[in-house]
């Protein structure tokens, strides 16, 4: 299993740190939830964020704009050299576009579902996607539990991915851990963005533990 480590547990004040700390610990990706306090009440980080992180790290950057109507704003974060741009369905009336500018650019782009989205929304997109990312628990904050009804949705995408011969991964974000990123896999996920969890334990040790699930 991939993992993208989520600085949404990292400590603010010493973001930089937390993230020189997981890149040393082997992480394969860094997960930066954008969140704008319309399309979901939490407010985070902006694109100049985005940007100075670029500067400290040569790991990917895996950034999941939880805003309305991306199309918006999503010069400002092309322009910080981001590798993966994650937008969602439900914020946009301009799917496909938008999805095809991300890919323009060289970033390689992809959908998020929140719970209660169904996979149908996205069905139509699936040969522009590089990314499929399942919200498994409730948006917005960390340290949620893991919400196990995700996993027949993340079965179905899976099986489409095969019946199409498309080679999007499919990514998984919310209470994770190593019982429940085996759930994930097993379901056909790629994937694991961890936290709480790889925060809370010896860094190392627990994004190996996942990746070697």
């Amino acid at each position: 299993m991939l993992v993208s480590t989520s600085i949404l547990s990292a400590d603010l004040l010493n973001l930089e740190r937390d993230i020189l700390q997981l890149e040393a610990a082997g992480a394969d990706f860094i997960h930066i939830d954008i969140m704008d306090g319309v399309f979901i009440s939490n407010v985070t980080w902006g694109s100049s964020t985005v940007k100075a992180i670029r500067k400290l790290t040569s790991l990917p950057l895996d950034v999941h704009l939880m805003i309305e109507k991306p199309e918006r704003l999503l010069d400002c974060y092309l322009e910080t050299k981001a590798d993966i741009i994650i937008i969602h369905p439900e914020s946009t009336k301009a799917l496909r576009k938008t999805l095809l500018k991300i890919k323009s650019f060289g970033a390689k782009a992809g959908v998020a579902l929140k719970l209660e989205t169904s996979v149908d929304s996205i069905q139509h997109s699936l040969d522009l996607l590089d990314i499929v990312l399942f919200l498994t628990c409730d948006e917005g904050f960390g340290g949620q539990a893991f919400r196990p009804l995700a996993l027949e949705k993340i079965e179905q995408v899976a099986k489409w991915r095969m019946e199409k011969e498309l080679s999007f991964l499919i990514e998984v974000d919310g209470g994770i851990n190593p019982k429940t990123c085996r759930l994930c896999k097993e379901a056909g996920a790629d994937i694991a963005v961890a936290g709480s969890y790889v925060f809370n334990n010896e860094m190392k040790s627990a994004i190996k533990e996942l990746q070697c699930i």
